[in-house]
Order: structure tokens, then C-alpha cells, then sequence
């Protein structure tokens, strides 16, 4: 007998590093604090394609993911909620978003010392910022693969 699916929302979170600078995202939504570029991914898309997509559409960024932070699951009475914490660098020079649209209100880049100037969406943002600066361990983004692919691989 078929079991009920589980709702799963799923979300990709990304902390962008530029030498000794992170990225932050004035947001729209959320009392209009200061996080990462962040959103859900969307029907058909992977984790690393949101997580693209996100920090584009929030801080104008192209990005090159480098790693998996974390891949967090959540359990709840109504579904559960899934997060993968990207860590990625700038594709190019593209300076951040300034002029405000529906995704968010812009952007900028902050080095550790300056984040006690931007009120917050929680201690997430900083604590991130400090394992990346701090060299915390960073997974390959093979880590991530579609299901049905081989584990070992033949080359």
C-alpha cells in the first residue's frame, strides 16, 4: 500500500567569500534585515541551480559554488524543511545589487569587523562567516548527486 507523500520544503543558503569580504543581502521580506542570498528551490531544480539563481536575483552576483557547508534536514508534525548552505565565491567582478526590486531592497560586500553595523536576521549570518573565515571544513559538491547516478566512477 502507497504511503502519503511528505511535504519537504527545500531551500539553498549561500555564503559568498571574496578574500577577507562576505556577502550580504538587504531583504526585502523579513523586516528588512540584512542576510545571505538565500531562497526555495523550485519545481525542477537542483540545490546548486537555486542556489545560483537566489544570489543572482537578490544580489546581482553571478557565483562559482566551491563547496557544501552543510545539508541540514528538519523534521516537522506538517512535513519537513531540507537546507543546503552553500559556499561559493564571485564569477566575476560584477559589483552588488543597488537598486532596489521584488527579490530584495540590494546588496554589499562586509568583511567580519562590519557586521555589528547591519541589524541581522539572526546569529546565523555571523556564525557562518566565522567557520568559513576560520577554515571550518568545506565538502566537495559531489556530495550532491541526482539519484540513479554510480558511485564509483570508471575514468
Amino acid at each position: 500500500m502507497a504511503r502519503d507523500p511528505i511535504p519537504t520544503w527545500c531551500f539553498a543558503v549561500v555564503v559568498v567569500r571574496c578574500d577577507d569580504r562576505f556577502l550580504l543581502v538587504h531583504e526585502r521580506k523579513h523586516d528588512q534585515l540584512w542576510y545571505l542570498p538565500a531562497g526555495r528551490v523550485e519545481m525542477g531544480e537542483s540545490f546548486m541551480m537555486a542556489a545560483r539563481r537566489e544570489t543572482l536575483e537578490e544580489a546581482g552576483i553571478p557565483i562559482r559554488i566551491v563547496g557544501v557547508i552543510r545539508v541540514e534536514h528538519t523534521p516537522r508534525q506538517d512535513g519537513a524543511r531540507m537546507r543546503v548552505v552553500f559556499l561559493a565565491e564571485p564569477a566575476d567582478d560584477t559589483p552588488p545589487k543597488s537598486v532596489p526590486d521584488h527579490e530584495s531592497l540590494g546588496a554589499t560586500w562586509v568583511r567580519l569587523g562590519e557586521l555589528g553595523s547591519f541589524p541581522l536576521r539572526g546569529d546565523e549570518v555571523r556564525e557562518l562567516f566565522e567557520y568559513v573565515a576560520s577554515g571550518g571544513p568545506v565538502s566537495p559538491t559531489s556530495i550532491l548527486q541526482p539519484e540513479g547516478m554510480p558511485y564509483l566512477n570508471d575514468d
